[in-house]
C-alpha cells in the first residue's frame, strides 16, 4: 500500500503504543526580528554562507559508530535538545519515539530546520542529520553527539543544499 493510500486509509494514525505519554511541553524559544539597522543582510530568505558559497542551508549526515546509551529515550532527548541550544537554533518542536525491543528514532523541528536521529543500540549504530539554514552552526552539534555517546567513531559528510536556488 502507498503511503499516500495508508494515509487515506486512516490506518496506522492511531497514537503508537510505544509513544512516550508524557506531556513535556516546552517553552519555545521565539527570536524577535533584529533591528533592520542589526542586520548585515537584508534578504528574508534565510539562505547560509559556508565557505563562501550561499546555499540554501548545510546538511550534515552523521554516523557514529561504537556508540553507548542508543536505547536510553530520556539521554537522546535531552542531547537533542543541547545540540539545538549548540547550535544557537531555535527549538519548535521535539518528537522521540522508543521502539520495541529497542531502538529510537526522534526529530527536533528546527526554526532553521531539523535534526533526527535513528539508533541501532544492537549495533552501537546511529544515522544523524542534522540540517539547518540562517546564521545557526550544525558543525556545533557533532561534539556534543561525539560526547553524549561515547561515539569511537564520527563519520561527517556535507551537502550544501540549494546551492543554485
Amino acid at each position: 500500500m502507498s503511503q499516500s493510500a495508508l494515509l487515506r486509509s486512516g490506518k496506522g494514525l492511531g497514537i503508537p503504543g510505544t509513544a512516550r505519554k508524557a506531556d513535556r511541553k516546552t517553552k519555545l524559544k521565539v527570536a524577535a526580528p533584529a533591528p533592520a539597522e542589526d542586520r548585515q543582510d537584508e534578504r528574508s530568505d534565510h539562505f547560509a554562507v559556508r565557505n563562501g558559497v550561499r546555499c540554501a542551508g548545510v546538511h550534515l549526515i552523521i554516523d557514529l559508530h561504537g556508540a553507548e546509551r542508543l536505547d536510553d529515550i530520556e539521554h537522546i532527548e535531552a542531547t537533542l535538545r543541547r545540540c539545538v541550544e549548540a547550535a544557537s537554533a531555535t527549538l519548535l518542536h521535539i518528537h522521540v519515539h522508543h521502539f520495541h525491543p529497542n531502538g529510537v528514532s526522534g526529530v527536533a523541528v528546527l526554526a532553521e530546520s531539523h535534526i533526527s536521529i535513528h539508533t541501532w543500540p544492537e549495533a552501537g549504530y546511529a544515522a544523524l542529520d542534522v540540517f539547518m539554514c540562517g546564521s545557526a552552526n550544525p558543525d556545533a552539534c557533532v561534539p556534543v553527539l561525539r560526547q553524549a555517546f561515547s561515539a569511537e567513531r564520527v563519520a561527517v559528510n556535507e551537502m550544501l543544499r540549494g546551492q543554485s536556488a
